[in-house]
């Protein structure tokens, strides 16, 4: 709870109350800042009602509050800059409700609707900067260039952080991590198949023995990539027997050739004896 010495415990205790409520439901448009410690400087941001040279603007302004408050009203000043007539250029804020309208019922939240509903409607009669309030009753386009030139200037809303660029961290980090993970599988099967030989094709007759394992990393059974393999094995010691019974052959026959020979030999030295 607030002590300060400017406000009577019943006013802090009833501004506790009206502050809690402003800020749950705030007015459109008006967030209010409080320091807990001192309720006789209450800050207010106002938006820049649509439509008005003020547009896309954000306003600070504060409300002093005097030790006879809510008899006597607060007084009211723009922090922001502002080209209007009715704010004067150290930011002192002329509207009537601050003035002879006030009433003691009458809240801060209708004090800060007032405000910006002068930011819609200026009073150019009652102005305390003439510059803006003449220019106002002569020339509006003029009027409304200048207090958008000043709006531009020194009523930029503060950058607010992105959420976006998280989420796109987090979404390049888990694309990262997707494909490390990829790798790591491609990686697994091709350890896991190194021990299979790759099927190659083969002129010679080969037998199919189906065969069914699991591949290391697949995680699943692999019949047709083991049968293959098992073809193109039996393939290979097919044609090698093939090969080897052919040499044998060969082998065979000259030495066939060969004892036939001497035999003709032979009868050919017992023909000469004769």
């Amino acid at each position: 709870m607030a002590t300060n010495e400017n406000l009577p415990p019943n006013v802090i205790k009833q501004l506790a109350k009206e502050l809690k409520s402003l800020d749950e439901s705030p007015p459109e448009g008006i967030k209010v800042c409080v320091n807990d410690d001192d309720f006789s400087i209450i800050f207010a941001d106002i938006e820049g009602p649509a439509g008005t040279p003020y547009e896309n603007g954000v306003f600070r302004m504060k409300l002093l509050l005097s030790h006879d408050f809510p008899h006597s009203p607060p007084k009211g000043y723009f922090l922001t800059r502002i080209f209007h007539p009715n704010i004067a250029n150290n930011g002192e804020i002329c509207v009537n409700t601050l003035k002879k309208d006030w009433n003691p019922s009458l809240g801060l939240r209708h004090v800060l609707i007032v405000v910006r509903c002068l930011l819609i409607e200026p009073f150019p009669e009652s102005a305390l900067n003439e510059q803006a309030g003449k220019m106002l009753l002569e020339n509006y386009e003029e009027y409304a260039r200048h207090a958008r030139l000043y709006t531009g200037i020194h009523a930029k809303p503060k950058p607010k952080f992105k959420t976006g660029a998280i989420s796109e961290s987090t979404t390049a980090l888990n694309v990262d991590q997707s494909n490390t993970s990829a790798l790591n599988a491609d990686q697994k099967i091709t350890a896991g198949g190194a021990a299979l030989p790759l099927p190659s094709p083969s002129p010679s007759p080969s037998v199919l023995v189906p065969l069914t394992v699991t591949a290391r990393g697949l995680g699943q059974d692999q019949p047709a990539v083991v049968a293959a393999a098992a073809e193109t094995r039996v393939g290979g010691a097919a044609a090698s027997t093939v090969a080897s019974s052919t040499t044998l052959k060969k082998e065979a026959g000259l030495i066939k050739a060969q004892a036939e020979k001497k035999k003709i030999d032979a009868r050919k030295k017992s023909l000469k004896r004769l």
